[in-house]
């Protein structure tokens, strides 16, 4: 991803035109047990798009990531590597995950020809979003993911704030 948009960006930004659309994940907006590496990566896709978007937008340049759910591809399936390890104490977590993962694999609500078509409308937008969720389990996650951020902010709003320095008083 990296290689390419550094391949890209010189025509584009001599242009003054362009659109970028970096393939992330719901797993970069929410984590999940058992696929901890592979929410690193899509969070660090997330973070680079984001920062990307705000580098170059200015200059025509568009950026979208795709945050796609369970789609019918291998991801759940063959191309799925798993440490050979199992330890006891993450049965009811990793392991439970890897499982129901594995279990999904052929019957993913997504369909990719469906998404592909999505993207494209996308692109050809004239106000592309900056994110682009793909699927009802997507869009339900992260609505989720939301609300649970807002409420946990909210909640710890007060000590949150108090990590400032005071304001000056009125007599400073």
């Amino acid at each position: 991803m990296v290689d390419v948009t550094r391949a890209v960006l010189p025509g584009m930004r001599a242009r003054r035109s362009g659109h970028i659309v970096n393939i992330s994940s719901l797993g970069g907006l929410a984590a999940f047990g058992a696929t901890g590496y592979y929410h690193a990566t899509k969070f660090a896709v997330e973070g680079l798009s984001e920062s990307l978007a705000a580098e170059v937008g200015p200059l025509g340049i568009k950026v979208t990531i795709v945050e796609p759910g369970a789609f019918r591809t291998n991801w759940s399936g063959p191309s799925m590597r798993q440490s050979r390890v199992r330890i006891d104490d993450y049965a009811e977590t990793a392991g439970a995950r890897r499982t129901t993962t594995l279990a999904t694999y052929g019957h993913q609500p997504g369909d990719p020809a469906r998404a592909a078509a999505a993207i494209l409308t996308v692109v050809e937008s004239d106000d592309p979003p900056l994110r682009l969720l793909l699927g009802k389990a997507a869009y339900d996650v992260a609505s989720a993911r939301l609300n649970t951020l807002k409420t946990t902010f909210d909640t710890w709003r007060d000590l949150t704030l108090s990590a400032d320095y005071p304001a000056p008083s009125a007599d400073a």
